[in-house]
């Protein structure tokens, strides 16, 4: 019998959830939920502003849903989070367009290797706005994770594609997209009980500027078949409602660079996944890639341990809590610095004791 919603990692009542004993673990989860994203799409067969609306449309009466059970038991949330959780949505969709005409311009694998480049951006706005340095691990395992991005994305030997310089725009504005997305988000979901009220959002926002970013630029197409309607329905589901909703209680609970670096795990996952449903059989290289970005990922979390948890989620502002928690005891007042980066985001903090 499966755990009640109350009981589980999104809105754990009672004591310390999983989202706080096992953050890592959740967002490495996550990430494997979001790594069926590319075999899924390639199954829809659709456009690309298409599969970014759909995949966003679809999840959004679930995660709708989770919201409003959540606010009922959590009670509401402060205008800013709304607000913040909605331009969050607005990266997620300038994401998910860009990256696909990143690989339409530049190849899959040069394109695969520029979209990842977000953890960098992830760990400079973290250590610029949040005072988050990053630590000595995180610094060693990169070179060693995104030297597997380029192993796994098959980008030794490859040639590019068509227009490599606008590929590369495309690419880097991907990057700073996703970024953008998943430090906000953080931001949202932070010292709050809240998880699918804030991703709720995002999505309807990420629907709204995928829609808008279709009829703008082409290639959104609103009738679809049901054969590919099937499998956008199944990328909305694992994806952008389970996937995200593991990734999202773990966001604030772990390091920001940390996090990032985590995500990097999607790339390999996908690259078996493929090989079992697609049989797109990887290259020696690929595999090697693969070993490469698990084991710097793993040299990175065994150097942030349960403490650097700790203090990544004590570090989050109290922003976005409703009165419910409100009342709980924690002090949210960091001051300083952290009223800076608040001041940057447009961030409304309650009066500080």
């Amino acid at each position: 019998m499966s755990a009640s919603y109350s009981a589980t990692v999104i809105t754990g009542q009672g004591g310390v959830s999983i989202a706080d004993r096992k953050p890592l673990l959740l967002a490495g989860l996550g990430a494997g939920c979001i790594s069926a994203s590319a075999v899924l799409i390639k199954l829809a067969d659709t456009g690309t502003a298409t599969a970014a609306f759909y995949r966003c449309l679809l999840a959004v009466p679930a995660l709708t849903t989770l919201a409003i059970m959540e606010r009922r038991r959590h009670g509401p949330r402060y205008r800013a989070a709304h607000r913040n959780a909605v331009l969050a949505g607005l990266f997620l969709a300038v994401d998910l367009v860009l990256w696909n005409y990143a690989i339409a311009s530049v190849g899959a694998g040069i394109a695969t290797v520029l979209g990842n480049l977000q953890v960098l951006f992830v760990a400079v706005a973290a250590w610029a706005l949040f005072r988050e340095r990053p630590g000595r691990g995180f610094l060693i395992a990169l070179p060693v994770v995104m030297a597997g991005v380029v192993l796994v994305s098959g980008l030794a030997g490859a040639s590019g594609g068509a227009h490599p310089l606008a590929g590369v725009g495309y690419g880097i504005a991907t990057s700073v997209a996703y970024a953008g997305f998943l430090l906000m988000l953080r931001r949202t979901s932070a010292r709050t009980p809240h998880t699918a009220g804030p991703l709720a959002e995002a999505t309807a926002a990420a629907a709204a500027g995928s829609l808008l970013l279709g009829l703008v630029f082409g290639g959104l197409q609103l009738e679809i078949g049901w054969s590919s309607f099937r499998w956008l329905l199944l990328l909305s589901l694992t994806t952008q409602t389970i996937g995200w909703l593991l990734i999202t209680s773990s966001l604030p609970r772990l390091p920001a660079a940390i996090s990032s670096l985590t995500l990097l795990l999607q790339p390999a996952a996908a690259m078996l996944l493929a090989a079992a449903v697609l049989g797109e059989r990887p290259g020696i290289l690929q595999i090697a890639g693969a070993l490469l970005i698990c084991c710097g990922v793993l040299m990175a979390s065994r150097s942030a341990g349960p403490g650097r948890y700790v203090k990544a989620l004590s570090a989050q502002p109290h922003v976005d809590a409703g009165p419910v928690c409100a009342g709980t005891g924690q002090d949210g007042g960091q001051g300083g610095a952290q009223d800076q980066a608040d001041a940057l985001l447009g961030v409304e903090i309650p009066d500080r004791p």
